[in-house]
């Protein structure tokens, strides 16, 4: 069993251990003690060094943790350097994200049901899917409570006595317990900081809605910061190029918005308009063939709305076959007229082509356009 320093001490960045037991290769290695943070509870495991060796990944194996190396360790007493930043970034996030969750339940009764803490960002879910002011609110509160720094404790209860819980505890025994003055109670074995002060500012980013709940996206501390920099500085690049302020580009940006899609209809429009129109025009060019049907083949680039614009133009005119071509992927478009006696759909089929359509018009994978007749 290892003795996991990191409970009783989040702050310890250096130790010393004793090596129990190491792999065949000497690159994943048990220690007596350890203050290094395995994988766990949506918390990443910390790095640093032991003995000098860098430490890749610490994985949690229920009563022991494992230390995986860059490089074989062969010493038996050894010093182990935890990197703090590293270390110290994880304890604001983690803190943050029982603040914020407590908060969510304390304001909205909306319960946490997952947590993950990401390189650049982190993530909850709750199943109960707050409305976008209630987010805000949420923020406020939060940010309102790192200021009056609450003291972070961290004490061990039996899962006997009535622990006052936010969230049921689904081990027995000893239980760690992360609280939040006046606030929060919660079985946690993560790291954190000692004061809600040390969290730093809290963002709320993006949500989106998943399997039901809601997923929230939020920083803390110097994530917070770099994040709100880096925000402010697209926005004021968007606004340069449209030598606005700052408060005045949302409003510029969405009137743009709405003239490029104005544009877009109309460009769209005028395309199917020319495409009905070449679809006219080449009926009136094809001649009949023996049996009275006017027939058109070609190549395209890909098989289209204008594409399926001409067709329809071209078959609206009487005894009348379009067919169109496309190599990537290989497919098929036809068209038929209903006075042409060629069932489009049967035809394509026929032709060897995976698809579907009407008897008028039809449209398919094929496995190559070489040798494609109708």
């Amino acid at each position: 069993m290892t003795d996991r320093l990191y409970y009783s001490d989040s702050y310890l960045t250096e130790f010393r251990a004793r090596v129990i037991e190491s792999s065949p290769d000497l690159r994943r290695i048990y220690l007596d003690r350890t203050a290094f943070y395995p994988t766990s509870g949506g918390q990443p495991f910390d790095i640093g060094t032991l003995g000098g060796v860098r430490v890749n990944e610490v994985v949690d194996e229920d009563t022991r943790v494992a230390h995986v190396l860059d490089a074989p360790l062969r010493d038996t007493e050894i010093s182990g350097v935890i990197d703090w930043r590293r270390r110290f970034d994880h304890m604001q996030q983690h803190t943050g994200q029982h603040l914020l969750s407590a908060v969510l339940i304390d304001l909205f009764d909306a319960p946490t049901v997952s947590f993950h803490l990401g390189a650049e960002s982190s993530n909850i879910e709750v199943s109960r899917v707050p409305e976008p002011e209630q987010i805000r609110k949420a923020e406020r509160r939060a940010n309102e409570i790192v200021y009056e720094n609450r003291p972070v404790d961290v004490s061990f209860r039996d899962s006997s006595e009535d622990l006052g819980l936010r969230k049921p505890a689904d081990r027995e025994g000893v239980i760690r317990i992360v609280s939040i003055q006046d606030l929060d109670r919660s079985a946690c074995g993560g790291t954190h900081v000692r004061a809600t002060g040390e969290i730093g500012p809290l963002l709320i980013r993006k949500q989106e809605k998943i399997r039901g709940n809601l997923r929230i996206e939020f920083l803390c501390g110097m994530r917070a910061v770099k994040r709100a920099r880096a925000d402010f500085e697209a926005l004021s690049a968007i606004g340069r190029s449209f030598s606005s302020t700052l408060d005045e580009t949302p409003a510029l940006v969405a009137a743009q918005l709405e003239k490029l899609q104005e544009s877009d209809r109309a460009r769209r429009r005028l395309s199917s308009e020319l495409a009905q129109a070449r679809g006219r025009a080449l009926y009136a060019q094809a001649s009949p063939g023996p049996d009275g049907v006017r027939r058109f083949q070609q190549c395209v680039d890909s098989l289209s709305d204008d594409v399926r614009a001409e067709a329809r133009s071209f078959t609206e005119g009487e005894k009348s076959l379009y067919v169109a071509l496309a190599a990537n992927p290989p497919s098929a478009l036809v068209a038929a007229s209903k006075d042409s006696g060629i069932n489009a759909k049967e035809a394509l089929i026929k032709a060897g082509a995976r698809g579907g359509g009407t008897p008028t018009m039809a449209q398919g994978r094929l496995d190559s356009i070489e040798n494609f007749a109708i």
